[in-house]
């Protein structure tokens, strides 16, 4: 789904760069996280909900998804999951996985023992607070789908979720603008808006009536940002943050 191909020896180290300056130390550390790849097909599983796995993991390349089943057999997507993503934290916590991962593309994960966290969390009092960082902007941006959920219109939903795809595509494809590939079914989209896929289809092209979206060949216009945001309600969680608390760099 969009992005480069050319990626440096941490592709988690270059999201930290681009809200703190890592120090060579730091850099080293994260790339250690990332010596080992493996190549995920499109539609793998990597981690399964209530299974007990010992690994997280960095993604590199392509996009995933983080999902539980409900009770009545339907898929609630929790999140999606890009380049420079940590993957299976929440799991580190627990016996058992509380969510599944799943490749929406082909990937590239990089595989660490959760020991390896540990390492850094001792010798890196900084890096420990950008994960922690990084996992209260997951909540949050969670929070947020969650009371869109229950509060907005399907419009508003649909709307919000392409802004965060955008947003999220181009913080590792400097040169994206306003087109971007949607690169998900409409089903997918559905199951993390809480939509039918038909419902999906009727928001989206309401969105293009209006004059918000263009859509072609599997890729989103966002004619009008401004106004897509206001219908969306939509806040970028990865902005407007306030790191000044940080320790200072080990």
């Amino acid at each position: 789904m969009g992005g480069k191909n050319t990626v440096s020896a941490s592709c988690f180290a270059d999201v930290l760069s681009e809200l703190i300056a890592l120090t060579s130390r730091e850099r080293q550390a994260l790339d250690a996280l990332e010596e080992r790849q493996r190549h995920v097909r499109r539609g793998a599983v990597l981690q399964r909900e209530n299974e007990s796995g010992g690994e997280l993991f960095v993604l590199r390349q392509g996009l995933m998804m983080s999902y539980v089943i409900l009770d009545d057999g339907s898929r609630q997507i929790l999140r999606f999951l890009f380049p420079g993503d940590m993957l299976g934290v929440s799991a580190m916590i627990y016996r058992e996985a509380p969510e599944t991962l799943c490749a929406l593309s082909d990937c590239v994960v990089c595989p660490f023992d959760r020991s390896a966290l540990s390492d850094i969390f001792s010798s890196h009092p900084r890096l420990a607070a950008m994960i922690l960082v990084y996992c209260q902007i997951e909540r949050v941006a969670l929070t947020d789908r969650l009371a869109a959920l229950g509060r907005t219109s399907a419009k508003a939903r649909v709307a919000a979720l392409l802004l965060e795809l955008r947003n999220r595509l181009r913080a590792t494809d400097k040169e994206m603008t306003n087109v971007f590939p949607l690169g998900l079914t409409q089903e997918e989209v559905g199951d993390a808006t809480g939509l039918t896929a038909v419902h999906v289809n009727r928001m989206l092209r309401q969105l293009e009536e209006e004059g918000l979206i263009a859509r072609d060949s599997g890729r989103v216009t966002l004619l009008d940002e401004r106004a897509l945001a206001r219908a969306a309600n939509y806040v970028n969680r990865y902005t407007g943050l306030d790191l000044s608390w940080l320790p200072a760099p080990g």
